[in-house]
């Protein structure tokens, strides 16, 4: 049985639906304030599942919301105990954070981490997010490869590199063009779930289940806003966004 199967039930069957929104905390963001009003904007404006920063206080702080918490890490070592304190989920990145440090994530360091996160926990869902400076075939064989090594998730990443040059709409689908060719291409080649992450705007949410996704991962959108009224009305947005998406194509 995959470890799928232990998620709450709502979250399994919006993957089925192919309309999870996950809202992201930030996989650096340990401030405790920050994490609260993301997790309360969230529960508000009708995200699906939080991720977070890979602590055990933050997992508990977050839970409060009510809504299922991730945690995201770049090492699996500290899985365990975010998984003890109430993670339903892991996930190896997304990397947008360090790649200003000049941090980057190859292929063979991605599934070295996969393996050693699924030896880990074997039981608890996990996923993994491809490395978008990868050339796209480069990201379908890594995709292929994590499965195989155990990930039940794959995630897409790509806006923090594009470089939008128009205005309004068409520089919204601009800064999303990475993450969504990422999903179209992996969503084909593999047979569990992608999320489709990085980038994402009310724009440019319905392109992403378009393009295969099952799912969505929306973090700086509203992350970084300060009022909490215009988080949870940015949620509220990308919510309805992906909804509308969902009843179009029935």
């Amino acid at each position: 049985m995959s470890p799928l199967a232990s998620l709450p039930s709502h979250l399994q069957r919006a993957l089925v639906e192919r309309r999870l929104f996950k809202l992201i905390a930030g996989l650096a963001n340990f401030d405790a304030a920050s994490v609260d009003r993301v997790a309360r904007a969230g529960a508000a404006g009708g995200a699906d599942l939080l991720d977070i920063a890979c602590d055990p206080d933050l997992v508990r702080l977050a839970a409060a919301s009510g809504l299922p918490v991730a945690v995201s890490a770049v090492d699996p070592e500290l899985f365990p105990a975010a998984v003890a304190a109430g993670a339903v989920l892991v996930e190896i990145g997304n990397y947008d954070s360090f790649y200003p440090l000049g941090r980057t994530f190859e292929a063979d360091e991605v599934l070295a981490l996969t393996r050693r996160s699924r030896s880990l926990l074997p039981g608890v869902p996990l996923s993994v997010t491809v490395p978008h400076r990868l050339p796209l075939d480069q990201q379908e064989r890594l995709a292929l490869d994590l499965v195989a090594v155990g990930a039940d998730l794959i995630q897409t990443e790509g806006g923090c590199s594009a470089r939008p040059v128009s205005a309004g709409v068409l520089g919204l689908i601009e800064k999303a063009a990475p993450t969504l060719a990422a999903a179209h291409a992996i969503s084909r080649a593999v047979a569990v779930p992608v999320l489709c992450a990085s980038g994402l705007s009310a724009v440019t949410v319905p392109l992403a289940r378009a393009a295969g996704a099952s799912g969505i991962g929306v973090g700086s959108a509203v992350n970084r806003l300060n009022d909490e009224l215009a988080m949870v009305a940015v949620v509220r947005s990308l919510r309805e966004a992906l909804d509308a998406a969902v009843m179009a194509a029935v």
